[in-house]
């Protein structure tokens, strides 16, 4: 009888971490889905900003060619 008792305790102790382990994988899966989205959406919005890096000029200030001359000339 004792030995029947501790048995379907032990069982019981089992069933509760099996369905506490499932759950958990559910939601690690779930943590990792997520995290997956995040990093693809980052990889867009870097590639868009490298993209345009790209497209600005290197250097903000124009060359003297490009510049007018001042109106007292």
């Amino acid at each position: 009888m004792q030995i029947q008792q501790n048995l379907e305790k032990r069982l019981a102790e089992l069933e509760m971490k099996a369905i506490f382990q499932e759950k958990l994988v559910e939601e690690l899966n779930q943590a990792l889905i997520d995290q997956q989205f995040l990093l693809n959406k980052m990889q867009r919005q870097l590639r868009y900003l490298a993209d345009k890096l790209k497209e600005t000029p290197t250097s903000m200030i124009a060359s003297q060619a490009e510049e007018t001359p001042p109106p007292h000339y």
